[in-house]
């Protein structure tokens, strides 16, 4: 409460309005007891700064007021000029609640702390290190009741400034990183290295992004050399046609309201309309958007469907969430989202975090707001939508991708499963019932079969002469090496050793996509070992077969842990807080996220056996990977080539729904065969127009992208400067 007092001598330039416009200021007995509430003084009253102010004692408080609040006196210096004026014109007086710090609020705000700013304790945000927004009220913790002051908290907790902050704040598992390095590689063409140059000067924070077109321009020297027309086309290209930023609200079962971060960025429609992926993921931002929208352009261009790109999703985490709170999330990012799509202009399909349950809920909700059922979605199930294939076409798309690599290698999948080299050992003895040890020291084809069940068709003597003995073949443990020991009577141990050196693939990621390239590559007679998920990987030594895909397709479903795989499966074992990439491999299926194989991770790689990298996500190796591989000459199929099954998919659906055609599994089989067949060839045609030998492990890396852009700049330069 301001009471009017004469004779203290006020500051004689402040005028009537100053008087007016002068804001309540608590004085602070003591850090964590009585805290001002609101905003001090702001740029827009520098005058109030140099104003004294004495603190008069405090009075009992009225019944009225809580019984934990305090009540200060403020007493203004006034001259009896102003006193007289403040007479003639009295004061509104405002009623002032001050409100205590109550633990309650920091154990649910755990990022609220105290703090002392200019003499005045705040309420300040550890995440966002500030005390609020500078105008006259702290969303920090607001004046008035207790209820206003938990709203107040509740409005930052939140607001889009502090979820960014604390996104950033998760990314870096330890404090917010603002200056994140970027690898800039050496280009050999100074007009290639001024295209990076320039989006690096417009997009400095943007590190996805900035990668990305890193690896593009590396990947286009030789065209934009050959034409400096492309030079500005590459610089129109790498701006996108438009980037769409909006809120969600949302409310949870509890009641409590949200705020999550969309994104759309429909990067380029020269070729059509826009195809791309939606992402729910805490790291999700505009850089990967953008850089996803990029990829996204080019792989629909080198596709046999001549597609826009685009790309988008939200921050929001779906993992943890109930049915309903995704729904009603998905539902308000729809809300906002629908009037940017359509058959002729964007539809999306299904990213990281995104699956059929939520894109039947976007779809439901865009069908709703658009008032017809015009187009679909790429991605939902049959019984409304499109093809039965749909879920499945990206990762069978990456096997049959890495098959036409291996054929023109003079090999099959099939293959990789490697000869096994038996051999025998004896202590004590020549010989076992009469067999030799040269006599088992041959090779065989595994064919999955253990080493126990090999013998018993191919060392019928041997096996004969152990079952008339009363001995038993015991399974030993070995990593890599099947053991049996057998026992013998009156004689020591008999070893048997079967080194087998399987040549197998390495997947990670655990979810649709990862788990349909390991049914695929089952199929195939291949052997897959791997998969992970966030926090660690599963190796299995035996192999996937059916029944354990089905498994741990019920643990995802459930969302457990990949550890209860090897509760189940003895001889699996689960490696917390780390990669698969050191378990040894012939062929490797990165199906995870962005930048997952560090230099490290390919270092372990090439050591490991690794011949040939089927990309599965998008941009999965960070550039000193990428340096790595290039030296050991790993043969790697970009994204951009080996994942566009998903978008022939999506083509066919819509086809599908147009000609009201029905196709069973084996055609849409055999027209993803075909889709990923058109595109290998046309990648290899396009690095051997520009030089680049079949032979070469970055063939397909540059024409993937060279065949991909001279698309794109063609229509660009045939629909002029739009």
């Amino acid at each position: 409460m301001l009471l009017p007092v004469g004779g203290l001598g006020m500051n004689s330039t402040m005028d009537d309005m100053n008087l007016i416009q002068q804001r309540h200021h608590l004085v602070v007995r003591e850090l964590g007891e009585e805290i001002d509430l609101e905003i001090g003084p702001g740029d827009d009253d520098p005058s109030f700064a140099s104003t004294p102010l004495i603190g008069g004692p405090p009075r009992e408080p009225s019944a009225e007021e809580h019984d934990d609040s305090k009540q200060v006196v403020m007493v203004s210096q006034l001259s009896g000029e102003d006193q007289d004026v403040s007479k003639m014109q009295p004061m509104k007086r405002k009623k002032k609640v001050v409100k205590r710090w109550r633990e309650e609020w920091a154990d649910t705000y755990k990022w609220a702390y105290v703090d002392v700013k200019e003499g005045t304790a705040r309420i300040f945000c550890s995440v966002c290190r500030e005390y609020g927004r500078k105008h006259r009220r702290n969303p920090y913790g607001n004046e008035g009741s207790r209820n206003m002051q938990m709203s107040a908290l509740e409005e930052h907790n939140n607001s889009l400034l502090h979820k960014e902050a604390l996104r950033l704040q998760m990314a870096s598992k330890d404090k917010i990183i603002v200056d994140k390095p970027i690898y800039v590689k050496a280009l050999m063409s100074k007009t290639a290295g001024s295209i990076v140059e320039a989006a690096l000067k417009r997009d400095p924070h943007e590190v996805e992004f900035i990668q990305s077109v890193q690896e593009a321009v590396h990947a286009l020297e030789r065209v934009i050399a050959k034409n400096s027309h492309y030079v500005n086309i590459m610089e129109r290209l790498l701006e996108p046609e438009r980037m769409i930023l909006f809120r969600v609200p949302w409310v949870d079962d509890r009641g409590e309201t949200h705020v999550n971060r969309g994104f759309r960025v429909q990067f380029n429609q020269t070729l059509g309309p826009c195809r791309g992926g939606i992402r729910f993921h805490p790291s999700m931002n505009l850089s990967t958007a953008k850089f996803l929208g990029f990829e996204q352009t080019l792989r629909n261009a080198l596709s046999p469907y001549k597609l826009g790109g685009a790309a988008g999703g939200s921050d929001f985490d779906p993992k943890g969430k109930s049915d309903n709170e995704i729904m009603r999330f998905c539902q308000s990012f729809m809300n906002e989202l629908y009037r940017y799509l359509g058959p002729d202009q964007d539809l999306p399909s299904e990213e990281m975090g995104v699956g059929p349950r939520e894109m039947g809920y976007l779809f439901g909700q865009y069908r709703r707001l658009a008032g017809h059922f015009q187009g679909s979605f790429t991605g939902p199930r049959i019984f409304w939508s499109g093809s039965s294939l749909r879920t499945e076409a990206t990762g069978y798309g990456l096997v049959f991708f890495a098959q036409l690599m291996l054929a023109d290698m003079n090999k099959e999948l099939k293959g990789l499963r490697g000869d096994a080299v038996v051999e025998v050992g004896f202590s004590g003895v020549d010989d076992v019932g009469g067999v030799k040890g040269t006599e088992l020291g041959m090779t065989h084809q595994h064919n999955g079969k253990s080493l126990k069940n090999w013998m018993a068709e191919n060392c019928t003597g041997f096996v004969k002469y152990m079952e008339e003995s009363g001995n038993e073949i015991v399974e030993g443990e070995g990593s890599r090496e099947t053991e049996f020991l057998m026992r013998v009577p009156k004689i020591n141990s008999v070893l048997i050793r079967s080194k087998l050196e399987k040549e197998v693939c390495v997947i990670s990621g655990s979810g649709k996509i990862a788990l349909h390239v390991t049914e695929k590559l089952l199929a195939y007679g291949a052997l897959p070992i791997t998969v992970s998920d966030s926090k660690g990987y599963l190796v299995d030594e035996d192999g996937f077969d059916y029944m354990k895909i089905s498994f741990l397709r019920e643990i995802k479903s459930q969302q457990r842990s990949l550890r209860d795989y090897s509760k189940t499966y003895a001889r699996s074992k689960y490696y917390d807080e780390s990669k698969p990439w050191n378990e040894r491999c012939d062929v490797a299926f990165p199906c995870a996220s962005q930048n997952e194989i560090d230099q490290a991770d390919a270092i372990n790689l090439v050591n490991s056996g690794c011949r040939i990298l089927i990309e599965g996500s998008t941009m999965p190796c960070t550039p000193e990977a990428v340096d790595v591989f290039r030296k050991a000459n790993v043969v790697i199929a970009p994204a951009m080539a080996a994942g566009a099954g998903g978008v022939a998919a999506g083509e066919l659906e819509l086809n599908h729904e147009c000609n009201l055609m029905h196709w069973s599994p084996e055609d849409f089989e055999s027209k993803l065969q075909e889709a990923m067949k058109q595109t290998y060839q046309r990648a290899l045609k396009a690095a051997a127009d520009f030089g680049y030998q079949k032979e070469s492990p970055e063939a397909l890396v540059h024409g993937a992208a060279i065949a991909a852009f001279l698309t794109v700049a063609q229509g660009m330069t045939d629909q002029g400067c739009v």
